[in-house]
């Protein structure tokens, strides 16, 4: 007998097809999407939900609130679930997940590279293993994942890396976690943190600003920050969270207004907290009062700023999360 899982259908190219001549649109159902994909009643007894049939661009907090409040309530009635959404985002979508649902049941997240009438469509294949790991054991308790091309994702982790390629998702540094192969989950690895289970929003999405500081910045971009209805930064650091001399005292003034957080724009490693001490070095910006992102980059901290924030946490409350990651 077959386990039971949903299949949560959110849009996205996995639902798109042609027509006019304009380009693909999202036009498939969740019902329709589980009908293309052949031998997936012999994985699991799949249901389907479409609460939303949008890109994957057009998502927020909110729309992934809802998913998560669903995965939550119908946790005792599946044994895992399958959210189904445009690779856009899908990143973000696993993180939120990874934060806000608080079900131990295997919580999955994949899409397409390749609309759903296009030579080689990829959708089918990947539905077909984010249902087999849903429907097993493997990943009770591990938070939720990304599956692309038969490869499991951390959600901390994963990341889109490529624009077009089907294999578009990566988990710098450390890799994906595990593989679907003949049928069967083989994990290799476990993530080191379980799921983060943080409170829902209860108030308006804060606007969380991302700055990224490139050579030779003079700060300009960090100028009105914090009388622009702004709650948060995230400051994209240069190489292990550096930023010009010139902009040390500006980001002290904001991380005395809001929470100011610091993250690297580079894709492998964490930042750095206790290595460089000239000014502008993150020695001399955590001295002042700025949260290091550790291991999380800066789409992903300004996602967790916003769920803290609209959810009621303090400053203190903030640091101690990211302490966490």
């Amino acid at each position: 007998m077959t386990r039971p899982v949903l299949l949560i259908a959110l849009g996205g190219t996995i639902s798109m097809q042609g027509g006019g001549g304009s380009g693909i649109t999202p036009k498939l159902s969740g019902d329709d999407l589980v009908a293309a994909v052949p031998g997936l009643d012999q994985v699991c007894d799949i249901s389907a939900v479409s609460p939303f049939r949008i890109p994957g661009a057009s998502l927020n907090i909110t729309h992934i609130a809802e998913v998560a409040r669903l995965i939550n309530a119908a946790e005792q009635d599946y044994a895992g679930f399958v959210v189904v959404q445009g690779t856009d985002t899908i990143e973000e979508t696993a993180f939120l997940l990874d934060c806000l649902v608080s079900s131990s049941r295997p919580v999955v997240v994949t899409g397409a590279m390749r609309g759903a009438d296009a030579a080689g469509a990829d959708g089918p294949a990947n539905i077909l293993s984010a249902a087999t790991y849903a429907a097993s054991e493997v990943g009770r308790g591990l938070g939720a994942v990304v599956i692309f091309s038969d490869e499991i994702h951390s959600a901390r982790l994963a990341r889109k890396a490529d624009t077009g390629l089907t294999s578009a998702f990566t988990s710098a540094p450390y890799g994906p976690i595990g593989r679907v192969s003949e049928g069967k989950v083989l994990l290799a690895l476990k993530p080191a943190h379980g799921p983060l289970s943080l409170p829902f929003p209860t108030s308006a999405i804060p606007e969380v600003a991302i700055v990224s500081i490139g050579f030779g910045d003079s700060g300009r971009s960090l100028g009105g920050l914090d009388q622009n209805g702004i709650s948060a930064v995230v400051i994209q650091g240069l190489g292990a969270g550096h930023v010009p001399e010139m902009l040390s005292e500006r980001i002290s003034e904001l991380a005395g207004a809001m929470p100011v957080v610091l993250a690297t724009r580079v894709v492998n490693g964490p930042v750095f907290e206790n290595t460089y001490g000239f000014k502008g070095s993150e020695i001399d910006l955590i001295g002042k009062g700025v949260i290091p992102s550790r291991s999380l980059g800066a789409v992903k901290a300004r996602l967790m700023l916003q769920v803290l924030i609209a959810g009621g946490a303090d400053h203190d409350h903030v640091r101690a999360l990211f302490s966490q990651m």
